[in-house]
């Protein structure tokens, strides 16, 4: 059933969506408050309002919110899109879909369309994001436990999805989401993800965490790019941000000074960054420049094991 006067211009605060499936156990979806705008749509907190409410409130990190089950919904609006627009938004329900079952990623528990709008109900994660986590709460500096913890659970997540031929393409902290304190993450937002292990589709993601071929080549222009490999160049720069807080360039090409340094000499990064030696050798593997050279998700996933500790003592 649609959402009661629901338009993808409106404010939904308040709305109500019958989200009844005898396989989700979720019926009656509220809108409660806004989480997050983009092109797409909007993404709203959401509680089902015909649950039994839990002994003690639903969300620790925020117990003003009640004990009901709560949701992030979601909006993707349908209006003005041509078929190939409507595809991409079907190819991201899809993927994610698919990716759903790690415990990882986060779930993706049911699509509900109407005429203006595709309803995603998703698992909703309280504490927010990674970059919240890593500039404002600064959860990671110096714990390195935490640290491997935490990048462990992300490169498991996109290990997975590789698993199912489903590349991310946008890997950054504000695509990762955060629970029980920074402990735990979930990765999310597959707006961008592809099925294709080869794309000519340059220019996906943020700059800060695209690979050089991603962006069409460093010293020649490319007719395409590796999708697994442009992901794990992604993992590299968020393991700059969880253990140093900040990203290593701008953009990895050649008019980026840092960038240029690195291409330069592949130690410079320990003459910039508070890093360990043997953080400046996973990060040296993870990027190399010829992808097919680069790091594998297994031997990152070893190599992180063993790392004693990720910055300098």
């Amino acid at each position: 059933m649609a959402a009661q006067n629901s338009s993808h211009s409106q404010n939904l605060i308040g709305q109500v969506i019958d989200n009844s499936s005898p396989h989700t156990g979720i019926s009656h979806l509220e809108f409660v408050s806004v989480l997050g705008l983009g092109a797409y749509g909007v993404v709203y907190l959401a509680r089902d309002i015909a649950a039994h409410p839990t002994p003690y409130p639903t969300s620790r990190a925020h117990p003003e919110l009640g004990h009901l089950p709560l949701y992030a919904v979601k909006c993707l609006n349908k209006v003005g899109l041509d078929v190939r627009q409507r595809n991409f938004q079907q190819r991201e329900i899809n993927l994610h879909w698919a990716a759903s079952e790690h415990p990882n990623v986060a779930t993706l528990y049911n699509v509900i369309d109407d005429e203006t709008c595709t309803y995603v109900v998703l698992e909703f994660c309280d504490e927010g994001d990674l970059f919240g986590m890593i500039t404002d709460r600064q959860r990671y500096l110096s714990d390195d436990d935490l640290i491997r913890r935490v990048f462990l659970q992300i490169v498991d997540a996109v290990e997975y999805c590789h698993a199912k031929d489903i590349y991310h393409r946008d890997l950054k902290p504000e695509n990762i989401l955060c629970l029980d304190d920074g402990q735990k993450v979930m990765l999310a937002d597959f707006g961008l993800a592809t099925g294709e292990r080869m794309s000519g589709d340059f220019g996906c993601g943020s700059t800060f965490y695209m690979s050089p071929e991603c962006q069409g080549g460093l010293f020649q222009r490319l007719s395409s790019y590796s999708t697994p490999h442009n992901d794990i160049w992604s993992l590299g720069v968020i393991l700059v941000n969880l253990t140093c807080g900040r990203n290593p360039w701008k953009q990895a090409c050649p008019s980026d000074e840092t960038f240029c340094a690195y291409l330069g000499n592949p130690d410079f990064l320990r003459s910039i960054l508070p890093i360990s030696e043997h953080t400046n050798r996973i990060l040296k593997r993870i990027f190399a420049l010829n992808p097919q050279a680069r790091i594998s998700l297994a031997d990152l996933r070893r190599e992180i094991l063993s790392v004693e500790t990720f910055v300098m003592s």
